[in-house]
């Protein structure tokens, strides 16, 4: 008897389009059918490539069902682009996650609770990256200070990630308004 293994070939996404800027910030929006692709209305995790750029990522969530990729320094400064400018843009999602960049109020609570040292390493990448959005997730000073203490003590009691969190409408706040991601209609 042969037995015959398959392994699922990771779904490759191509598309072209246009490099913008909101609030200083340079995107790149995914077409429709494009995001339409992507295994979650939420952050997806990606490998790809921009005009022949290596990148990883994790891809944003527009509030409307659609998504965005967040163009780097390093990645803006490797393509040379301008905006409106249009790229062609390919991405594999994966299930490796890239580590977030803990935010300094987030990072010195965490310091300031050294039993939660091993907690906080014992989280999965994509579990960093939901308290870590959470938290970034307001604009308003006094509630994301909150939302650090309540990390703090939920991570304290056990919790290994923040409840009741919409993925899919949770863009970054510095480019959206009420989860919608700015120059959205």
């Amino acid at each position: 008897m042969t037995m015959s293994t398959s392994k699922s070939t990771p779904t490759v996404i191509e598309f072209s389009t246009q490099l913008e800027v909101i609030n200083d910030r340079p995107i790149l929006r995914l077409p429709a059918d494009a995001s339409a692709k992507l295994p979650s209305r939420g952050q997806v995790a990606a490998q790809g490539t921009v005009s022949g750029v290596d990148f990883t990522t994790v891809i944003e969530p527009d509030g409307m069902r659609g998504h965005w990729i967040n163009v780097s320094q390093d990645l803006s400064a490797a393509l040379a682009a301008d905006e409106a400018d249009t790229v062609d843009v390919s991405v594999t999602p994966t299930k490796e996650w890239p580590e977030t960049s803990i935010p300094d109020d987030f990072g010195a609570a965490l310091e300031d609770a050294p039993e939660l040292t091993e907690v906080w390493a014992g989280l999965t990448p994509m579990a960093r990256w939901e308290w870590v959005r959470w938290i970034q997730a307001t604009k308003n000073a006094e509630t994301r200070a909150r939302r650090v203490e309540v990390a703090i003590s939920k991570l304290e009691s056990g919790k290994r990630r923040p409840c009741c969190f919409d993925l899919a409408s949770c863009t970054d706040p510095e480019l959206a308004k009420s989860g919608k991601l700015l120059g959205i209609s």
